[in-house]
């Protein structure tokens, strides 16, 4: 007796121990409902570590266990619950690092007490398949499309047409989230709340159930969700601003900005908790801010904005198509064979395009690279000229005994693997230059007449001409890298043509080097030396050199003057 005594109140501890952790946090202190419910709800699922576990890999678990040729109604016992939420767990762990492994068992007791206590109120044991699935595809990690995907998918019919009563049932689930954690006069569930998210009764789709529930705002019944994502995305986001209340010099997460007191501005735990001083009163509207800009940004982001160039903003979320792809049956599927003549129309047939000449190709490439808006499309022609030299290559195999076939195609295949990985890197080097070229622009705008009324943005200036002076350094180590690239794409166009057997089709490499020198940059005054101007390909020979000595020139050359 005295033993199942002290194992039962064992239990109501463990049972009330993250309750008990979430009062400590004193979230009850924060007067918005919807900030309080989030917070709360965000910090379940942190100390729960779901928010390491992806919706995908939530999904894959489910299906993983059967969950998915189960019925909505079915009901599953606690013990079972128990080894679902434990092969989540130790799955989580094969996917962290050593380093970051998590306490499986710490991890199961918390969230299965936390689920058994949202949903089994009455203690009969059993919780829904439809409220287990409900609950962590909404409580796990990952991107709140994904997740609204996953949740139309169980309440959508087999055309793709949502089922209301499916929804109110997945309100119904849902809502006992902020219900545990005592927020259910703000955010229970009631018979109106359907309505309240499509109030005209109409055929919903997919993408006008994830327009409605991504919304700014939201449906009121679910306003939380979407902050409790914003909230993850924002815990470690540095504002170098003084709190106009606390004093604190930077903030971290939300920055809110009044619209009518010039300057005044609060961190989001003296905004959370109502506090104002001065003429800022409670009533004023306030802007939430989860990112911060220099003024030097802002400025440029004024000029671009004045001049048309501030891109048009992108959609809340994806559009999808309407009618949902039937899956493939493979069940019964045999695989071909692997022949070198298929191998070669696949290559050919990936690259999107007839095989191009060589000359062709330069002048392909030149016209290209001239558009800096298009550079993502080197990386493409590189592809069709590396599937020109593999088809030639495979065409010269087909005259080799029957022995060799498998061991060219292995060889070809490893060749165009390593091809691969290096279009990976130079495109790569090429965006990062791209953004070192938009950052050392943004940097040029403040002019030192501007800097010298303003003490602050002076400061900012130095530091704008140091961080200029790295990414020049930086740069110049970018270029070095991406001539060694084509050095090893030249070396590897040769290994392709002398497997080709001396073919009518290869042509002999050039000299190594270009004709005309390529400047790098100009440095502005007070910064490092000048470097001396350098061919960036200097030491690539061949048809590489041919390809890119036109398109190459003409981008560095805009590359230098913009700058």
């Amino acid at each position: 007796m005295i033993e199942e005594g002290s194992k039962r109140g064992k239990a109501m501890v463990e049972k009330r121990q993250l309750f008990m952790e979430m009062r400590a946090q004193n979230f009850d202190v924060i007067r918005l409902s919807t900030y309080r419910t989030a917070c709360k709800l965000r910090f379940v699922q942190k100390r729960c570590n779901l928010h390491l576990v992806d919706v995908w890999n939530m999904i894959e678990a489910f299906r993983d266990n059967g969950l998915n040729t189960l019925d909505h109604n079915a009901e599953i016992n606690v013990s079972r619950l128990e080894t679902i939420l434990s092969s989540i767990y130790y799955q989580l762990n094969k996917r962290l690092p050593t380093t970051h492994q998590i306490n499986v068992e710490q991890s199961i007791g918390l969230l299965l007490n936390f689920m058994v206590a949202t949903y089994d109120s009455e203690s009969h044991g059993k919780l829904t398949v439809f409220s287990m699935k409900a609950m962590l595809a909404t409580m796990c990690g990952g991107k709140i499309v994904d997740k609204l995907r996953y949740i139309f998918s169980q309440i959508s019919d087999s055309s793709g047409v949502m089922v209301f009563a499916k929804f109110d049932q997945f309100l119904r689930e849902v809502l006992k989230l902020p219900t545990a954690v005592f927020e259910g006069p703000s955010f229970g569930y009631t018979e109106h709340s359907v309505r309240t998210c499509f109030p005209q009764q109409k055929k919903i789709m997919l993408n006008t159930f994830l327009d409605v529930l991504m919304a700014d705002p939201p449906p009121q019944c679910l306003v939380w969700l979407p902050l409790m994502h914003r909230l993850a995305n924002v815990e470690n986001v540095f504002h170098p601003v003084e709190c106009s209340y606390c004093r604190s010099e930077s903030m971290m997460g939300f920055r809110y900005r009044c619209q009518q007191c010039h300057g005044y501005q609060l961190c989001q735990s003296c905004f959370w908790r109502g506090h104002a001083n001065g003429p800022h009163s409670n009533q004023h509207q306030m802007k939430e801010h989860s990112s911060w800009k220099s003024p030097a940004k802002k400025l440029s982001h004024a000029i671009s904005k004045s001049l048309g160039c501030v891109p048009i903003g992108e959609p809340p979320h994806p559009v999808f198509p309407e009618q949902a792809e039937r899956p493939q049956e493979l069940t019964h599927t045999v695989q071909p064979k692997p022949v070198a003549n298929n191998m070669n129309d696949t290559m050919l047939m990936s690259s999107g395009a007839p095989t191009p000449t060589k000359s062709s190709l330069s002048l392909t490439l030149g016209s290209v690279l001239e558009s800096p808006s298009r550079l993502d499309e080197e990386h493409r022609l590189i592809a069709r000229y590396a599937a020109r030299l593999a088809a030639e290559a495979g065409n010269s195999t087909q005259q080799c005994p029957p022995t060799d076939l498998s061991f060219n195609f292995d060889a070809n295949k490893q060749q165009r693997q390593l091809i691969a990985e290096l279009e990976n890197k130079n495109r790569e080097i090429l965006q990062e230059i791209q953004r070192l070229r938009l950052e050392h622009e943004q940097a040029s705008q403040p002019t030192p007449e501007k800097a010298q009324q303003n003490p602050t943005l002076l400061t900012e200036l130095r530091l704008l001409r140091h961080r200029k002076d790295e990414l020049e350094r930086r740069m110049s180590a970018l270029q070095e890298s991406r001539r060694e690239l084509m050095v090893q794409l030249e070396g590897l166009m040769r290994l392709l043509k002398s497997q080709s057997g001396g073919s009518p089709h290869s042509s002999p490499s050039h000299g190594a080097g270009c004709s005309m020198p390529m400047p790098i940059r100009s440095t502005s005054a007070g910064s490092t030396p000048t470097h001396t101007p350098q061919d960036c390909l200097a030491g690539v020979g061949g048809d590489v050199l041919e390809a890119f000595a036109q398109g190459e020139g003409k981008l560095y050359w805009k590359f230098s003057n913009d700058s």
